[in-house]
């Protein structure tokens, strides 16, 4: 799958239900956090809704169409034609402030979104991510959580608290979460180029997050995700060769010719740095210059 562009990873965390590229959540409802890619992706060439004499096409149903389109500016004109905002639409606008990056604006309909529904899981993820964007972890945490409780069958927001989790180095949390994330969709982390939001995340913790994705694809068998997780966490320098060896969670790996080819290409650029750093001049012992 092509990179969706600078911005892909990050907001790919937010619209599971309607493939804009995104990780906000546009569902309204645990039952449509369901919904599979297929579906979304019909969802995103769908034409805009016909009117019919049951159902007239309403500004709201103007502005998804446009929000699918990722014309901001113009789904937000439409929303704010509807005269009573339902907690779905306060999140909808959100989502539109927060494509267009104005934060701020999309914190205050997210904010309206949960005075109107308290326990309205995606305003509450997507709330989440703005914190997150501002590298205030541990205030969006709760926040993940309650959206997980109020849908535990989201994978998307399994998947971003274990990514909150472990950006606080709570590593043993966050694995748990991805694991819940695995099993309620094992595509969720492989259909995009990471879990990762736009945070300025530390090295540290990016290759942790993609190691532990690795030992969790190992175990459930998946070796393809695990190669590609582990390559990964490897050139972020999370872990080395030798310490993957001695990891049993990728036991069922150690046949596998691309996992050799793997740990072969790390050893030597391993050698090599050692060699490059032997044939460096020894550094200068101090003294008048």
């Amino acid at each position: 799958m092509k990179p969706l562009g600078p911005h892909g990873s990050f907001l790919q965390r937010l619209f599971p239900v309607i493939l804009l590229p995104a990780t906000l959540i546009l569902g309204t409802s645990a039952a449509q956090s369901q919904k599979t890619p297929q579906n979304a992706a019909a969802a995103q060439n769908a034409e805009p809704p016909q009117a019919s004499s049951d159902a007239p096409i309403t500004a709201e149903d103007i502005g998804d169409s446009l929000l699918v389109k990722r014309r901001y500016h113009e789904a937000l004109d439409a929303y704010k034609k509807m005269s009573h905002p339902s907690a779905d639409l306060w999140n909808k606008m959100g989502i539109a402030y927060q494509m267009m990056f104005d934060l701020k604006d999309a914190a205050r309909c997210y904010k309206e979104s949960l005075h109107l529904s308290p326990a309205h899981a995606w305003a509450l993820n997507n709330l989440g991510t703005i914190y997150d964007a501002h590298s205030d972890f541990a205030k969006a945490e709760p926040l993940y959580r309650k959206a997980f409780q109020a849908d535990p069958q989201s994978a998307r927001i399994a998947m971003n608290l274990g990514t909150n989790l472990m950006t606080q180095r709570k590593y043993s949390e966050g694995s748990e979460m991805y694991k819940k994330a695995m099993a309620l969709d094992p595509e969720v982390f492989g259909s995009t180029e990471g879990p990762i939001s736009e945070n300025a995340v530390p090295l540290e913790q990016r290759g942790a997050m993609n190691y532990y994705m690795a030992r969790d694809y190992a175990v459930s068998g998946d070796l393809e995700h695990a190669i590609k997780y582990l390559r990964k966490a490897l050139n972020e320098g999370y872990s080395n060769p030798n310490d993957v060896a001695q990891d049993s969670s990728f036991a069922g790996l150690r046949k596998n010719a691309a996992y050799q080819r793997l740990m072969a290409e790390q050893s030597k650029q391993a050698a090599s740095h050692h060699q490059a750093s032997d044939d460096l001049p020894p550094a200068p012992q101090g003294g008048d210059e």
